[in-house]
């Protein structure tokens, strides 16, 4: 069973982050987050800043 998490930035869903033998790949569902899309990162903590940080 996969580890899924959505991302939700300023009440706005911007992605999910999916658990593979890598750490966490994101896939975005906004535009603005599409930079981010199929990176990978070690944690959803690491994961979930990137998305933060990431500008609109």
């Amino acid at each position: 069973m996969s580890q899924t998490y959505v991302i939700e930035v300023s009440d706005r869903t911007v992605g999910i982050f999916v658990g593979d033998d890598r750490g966490f790949c994101f896939f975005s569902s906004e535009r603005a987050f599409d930079s981010l899309d199929d990176g990978h990162f070690g944690s959803v903590h690491a994961a979930e800043r990137a998305a933060r940080g990431a500008s609109w």
